[in-house]
């Protein structure tokens, strides 16, 4: 139970963030990512194939949150290389949700 509510709850951060990341992309003068097949070419997130205890599957998802957390990491070096605090900020404000949520997940796996 204690997983399901966790997870639930980052579902819900991340579907807010998805639309504050769009809006940014769009005040940038670019068109955001708008079909679920360029969403998932460009992803650094892999579905899994087979079924999971719940224990792997929190592994899992934290190495993916890792994942996306170094991706805005990188984020974060070219919008201060091009002067951009307002994305930079963003960024880092995604970063720390998702070093965060890693760090949740993988106590609960251990536990």
């Amino acid at each position: 139970f204690s997983v399901h509510n966790l997870t639930e709850e980052q579902y819900g951060e991340m579907f807010e963030a998805a639309d504050v990341i769009a809006e940014r992309i769009r005040a940038l003068g670019e068109l955001a990512p708008a079909s679920l097949q360029s969403i998932v070419a460009n992803s650094v997130v892999q579905d899994q194939e087979n079924p999971q205890s719940a224990g792997e599957m929190c592994e899992d998802l934290a190495a993916d949150h890792e994942r996306v957390a170094h991706r805005m990491h990188a984020v974060i070096k070219i919008a201060g290389e091009h002067g951009d605090p307002v994305t930079e900020d963003l960024a880092v404000a995604r970063a720390t949700f998702h070093e965060k949520a890693a760090w949740m997940l993988r106590s609960i796996s251990k536990s």
